[in-house]
């Protein structure tokens, strides 16, 4: 882990993704995880539960809660040789198409991006990971702990604030607030919001905002953004800087709601 002198000037967090693959073809993986023994010991605690409360834990169907006891069973959290970049295939990282980006973006990316889990914690781009089901919000009990906040406590802002003193936070709320309570007061937390305006009040929308959020990653990596300034200058699919509605650690983006949205 960096020391703080070293940290490079921000750290982007964004949110996992439920729906997973395997690819261990497009980019090799750098490494395993720096929690990967607190996964291992969640593997642990999924194992014991029973199919039925797997299914309920996870609040899903037959089919994906069938999937997922398989993966349980076969999981080897070491051996593991997707990049977590990759494995994850929500609206959001279709946005980021890391799959399509170019030398010097996916160096930044690798660099400045972390993806928060509630089974992995904090990760890095190209950390090696295997499909999994678990949401940082999923009360399963561990360790003497009610629920995965409890379970990681204050170690994921620990690891973030030992790599960086300035977070844009690019993550919904259920995963940002597993992270951003234990930085140090120190720590500058920037927050990009992406809604549009009824009633003068700014409303966000959960596809939308995944599709904003990757967009703005993929947007920074091409641009090596490097300090949250440079952030108001983002307008894509519809969105435009408002800084009527922003603060300096706010960063408000409106959509016209007549404007359709696609890449």
């Amino acid at each position: 882990m960096k020391k703080r002198e070293e940290a490079a000037p921000v750290r982007i967090i964004i949110s996992p993704a439920k729906k997973m693959v395997e690819d261990s073809d497009t980019f090799a993986p750098a490494g395993l995880p720096r929690f990967l023994e607190e996964a291992e010991r969640l593997l642990v605690a999924l194992r014991t539960l029973t199919p039925g409360e797997l299914k309920k834990l996870w609040g899903c169907n037959e089919v994906i809660a069938t999937l997922n006891v398989e993966r349980l069973a076969n999981m080897d959290l070491r051996r593991a040789q997707t990049p977590a970049l990759l494995a994850y295939e929500g609206i959001q990282y279709r946005y980021l198409a890391p799959g399509v980006l170019e030398e010097e973006p996916l160096r930044y990316v690798a660099e400045h991006l972390r993806i928060v889990s509630g089974f992995y914690g904090l990760l890095r781009p190209f950390d090696a990971v295997t499909p999994y089901r678990l949401e940082m919000q999923a009360r399963l009990a561990v360790d003497g702990h009610r629920d995965l906040y409890s379970f990681w406590g204050s170690r994921l802002g620990a690891a973030l604030a030992a790599e960086t003193d300035t977070v844009v936070d690019l993550a919904s709320r259920e995963y940002s607030r597993a992270v951003l309570p234990y930085l140090p007061p120190e720590t500058r937390v920037v927050t990009c919001v992406f809604g549009e305006l009824k009633e003068s009040r700014v409303v966000e929308k959960g596809t939308l905002c995944k599709m904003a959020r990757g967009e703005m990653v993929r947007w920074m990596a091409q641009r090596q953004v490097t300090e949250p300034e440079e952030l108001p200058s983002f307008s894509a699919l519809g969105y435009q800087y408002d800084p009527a509605r922003s603060s300096a650690d706010r960063l408000v983006f409106l959509r016209e709601t007549n404007k359709e949205v696609g890449k």
